[in-house]
């Protein structure tokens, strides 16, 4: 379409209705692409969370220069409303083409039949690869075999600690086992007195006697994650482990809501270790000082025995697509984008989130950070919890009946046998659900000539 604005269409516009007409034609002439390219672009609806919504934005303008065809449309949500945002989605099925989910919730949105499997398509893509990813934490993603996300970033939980009380504690390094380590805590609490501690390990997060739990050798649950197992010798092992840290005054007993500013408090020496995940690594150079730099480190988490290295949790996020998108090529075309070694560095600048890519931590950044490095050793030791929608009511009960052998109310052993008692109530449903699968499944062969 050429259109011209000459001297007799200015006299039009000036009669009556005609700066109307003037509005009408200029809509017709932007819709219809008049002097573009022709067709309009798909739009691609993608949802991401928090601060990574906000900087993907970058990485997708480079989307959108290769793949002219493409506009993304990034919806930024607030993590705390993402799993409830996602969920009415899928009800109303109105979910996006693409997201960013956390990998613990992939099994939930997995059984409501939201997610789209992706064995196919990553067998044929030229750019995702499993053997370029840290195992545990692709099988996060994994559910009964399938696979349903390729993972974006990752994190896991490692050990942060003051350098300099460990050293004058009689330590040159973290050390690799638990029996070792229990003694660096006793050292460390001579050192400092009563009104310190060597550990902290908030009461209200079930993070920490779910993975040394699984150091131990604990399946958490069996039969198909129908049962519980916290009541068996791994587990109880690594529970008295655990509870004893408080009970012999290694460790607080108290939550982290308790504590004004965590980073003062291990800035003062409250505490001189504490496990905890990536996220920190940003806010401890920000909030200590920087004459603290050269006080603190990071180190891989020991272990129960010596031929059995210490465990931590797959976390970070992963990139899916749901089963209702009319986008599903071009949204793997994204997901293949954003899985680039160099787009997941540059994500890394934006974000401080850590590669899932192993081939990205060659990066200089990466490579040459210490601190950093601790988490690239522990991630090729890592396990997903267990991957079924119920995990994360357990979690939380695992943590109630925790603070009573904490506060001494009741001891282990008992505590434990409470809890798998909880937990089975939980998967009452699961084992019906199960059941009455496998007597389908029996009836249908039974059917067969």
């Amino acid at each position: 379409m050429n259109l011209s604005i000459g001297p007799r269409f200015e006299t039009f516009r000036t009669r009556r209705g005609g700066a109307r007409f003037f509005m009408l034609l200029l809509f017709a002439w932007t819709a219809s692409g008049c002097g573009g390219s022709g067709e309009r672009a798909k739009e691609l609806r993608f949802w991401a969370m928090g601060r990574e919504g906000e900087v993907v934005q970058e990485l997708v303008r480079d989307f959108e220069r290769e793949n002219p065809d493409v506009r993304v449309r990034v919806q930024q949500i607030p993590w705390s409303a993402a799993h409830e945002k996602l969920l009415t989605a899928h009800v109303g099925r109105s979910t996006p083409d693409c997201a960013q989910l956390g990998n613990t919730w992939v099994a939930e949105f997995v059984a409501l039949g939201a997610l789209e499997p992706l064995d196919v398509r990553e067998d044929r893509s030229p750019e995702i690869d499993s053997s370029a990813y840290f195992a545990g934490i692709w099988e996060t993603n994994l559910i009964e075999g399938v696979l349903y996300g390729i993972p974006w970033y990752v994190d896991t939980r490692v050990l942060f600690y003051r350098k300099d009380i460990v050293e004058r504690a009689g330590w040159r390094e973290i050390p690799s086992t638990w029996d070792e380590w229990r003694d660096l805590m006793e050292a460390i609490k001579r050192l400092v007195g009563e009104d310190r501690f060597a550990m902290f390990l908030p009461t209200n997060e079930p993070a920490q006697p779910i993975l040394f739990g699984l150091q131990a050798g604990s399946p958490l649950l069996v039969e198909e994650a129908t049962r519980a197992a916290f009541s068996g010798p791994e587990f109880l092992r690594a529970f008295r482990f655990y509870v004893n840290l408080f009970r012999d005054g290694l460790a607080p007993p108290v939550s982290n809501t308790e504590i004004a500013n965590l980073y003062q408090e291990f800035e003062r020496g409250y505490f001189a270790m504490y496990i905890t995940g990536p996220w920190n690594l940003g806010e401890f150079r920000r909030r200590l000082p920087a004459d603290f730099e050269d006080k603190w480190a990071t180190a891989p988490l020991p272990g129960p025995d010596p031929d059995r290295p210490g465990l931590s949790l797959a976390g970070g996020a992963s990139l899916v697509l749901f089963r209702d998108s009319k986008r599903k090529e071009e949204a793997w075309r994204l997901v293949e984008f954003l899985s680039r070694p160099e787009a997941q560095v540059r994500f890394y600048r934006l974000s401080g989130d850590l590669p899932a890519r192993r081939e990205a931590w060659e990066a200089p950044e990466l490579a040459s950070d210490a601190r950093v490095l601790a988490f690239r050793e522990q991630l090729e030791r890592v396990v997903p919890q267990p991957k079924i929608p119920e995990w994360e009511e357990i979690s939380m009960r695992l943590r109630d009946r925790a603070e009573e052998a904490i506060r001494g109310a009741r001891d282990p052993e008992s505590v434990l046998a409470a809890l798998d008692r909880d937990v089975n109530r939980i998967l009452e449903k699961r084992r019906w659900l199960l059941n009455r699968r496998a007597r389908a499944s029996g009836e249908e062969e039974s059917d067969e000539p």
